[in-house]
């Protein structure tokens, strides 16, 4: 039987990790160096950036991790959020423990690079319907050499005074179902899952619970990563239900999958998070850190 726990400690005999976490390469707020650095003070021994449809972060983590004194030693592994299809329902996968060069995973990414540009250019068009200001190469600025997304539209938003916070353009614009929510031909799972099996990494499902699904869907959705050939699910996060995490745990164990967990850091502004912030837990499903750590 799966137990919550709150405090920082390791899971069984595996070191402290933090396994999902967004850096300024897609849609967070700090730099790799920045985000390592906040790892090493929270007691993470183990951190993963998984930056939405990009591994431009990985790099830079890598030589901030080689770069540490030895006191703040944190080890990094490949990382990646992968958008995809499943059905109609847009879900995340994330790479862990990947070759980042992998030839193969840099022309599916160029492809998803593409597929946002087109989108972010389809938003900004609607915005402009709206009497909105051309948002886009304010946007295309905000996210650097990174991914381009709906929160860089968002923060342009608070910027040109359309909305008072990203919160309320979601919510009036951009938010599922508004007037930004274009929808994109996104890979299907399936593929996605393959691309992280190529590259030599592991496929995990994120946040299950956060796509707006109910709980028998959740399941659904759970069986159909697993026959696909998924690896693991992220069974704790930020703003999951103790009852739900549970849950999850149980269908790990049904469909033999690891289990995985992570903040889901963006900002500091968000404060329902931050770096190392999940629930604790102890599974008697496996980790994917043992897997990883294997490596």
């Amino acid at each position: 039987m799966s137990q919550l726990s709150y405090k920082p400690e390791s899971y069984g005999e595996l070191p402290f990790s933090d396994l999902h976490c967004h850096s300024c390469f897609s849609d967070g707020e700090l730099s790799p160096a920045q985000l390592l650095d906040g790892a090493s003070q929270a007691g993470v021994v183990v951190f993963a950036i998984t930056d939405h449809d990009t591994v431009a972060g990985v790099g830079a983590l890598r030589t901030a991790a080689a770069d540490a004194s030895e006191a703040d030693k944190v080890k990094v592994v490949s990382g990646v959020e992968l958008t995809c299809q499943w059905g109609r329902n847009m879900v995340h996968i994330i790479g862990l423990g990947f070759d980042e060069t992998d030839p193969a995973l840099t022309g599916y990414l160029k492809k998803l690079d593409e597929l946002r540009l087109v989108r972010a250019g389809l938003i900004s068009q609607r915005l402009c319907k709206r009497n909105i200001p051309d948002l886009l190469p304010r946007a295309l600025e905000l996210a650097g050499s990174g991914q381009i997304g709906r929160p860089h539209f968002a923060f342009a938003m608070v910027e040109a005074g359309v909305v008072n916070n990203e919160t309320q353009a979601f919510n009036r614009y951009l938010g599922a179902g508004k007037i930004g929510d274009v929808k994109v031909d996104w890979p299907t799972m399936e593929q996605a899952i393959d691309i992280i099996h190529q590259a030599g990494g592991i496929a995990v499902l994120a946040h299950p619970t956060k796509y707006n699904m109910t709980f028998t869907k959740v399941r659904l959705l759970t069986g159909a990563f697993s026959e696909q050939g998924g690896d693991a699910i992220e069974i704790s996060y930020p703003g999951i239900e103790s009852g739900h995490l549970l849950q999850l745990d149980k269908l790990a164990s049904k469909h033999k999958l690891m289990v995985s967990a992570g903040s889901d850091f963006h900002k500091r502004q968000f404060h329902w998070t931050g770096i190392g912030k999940y629930p604790r837990y102890s599974s008697n499903n496996p980790h994917v850190l043992s897997k990883l750590l294997q490596d």
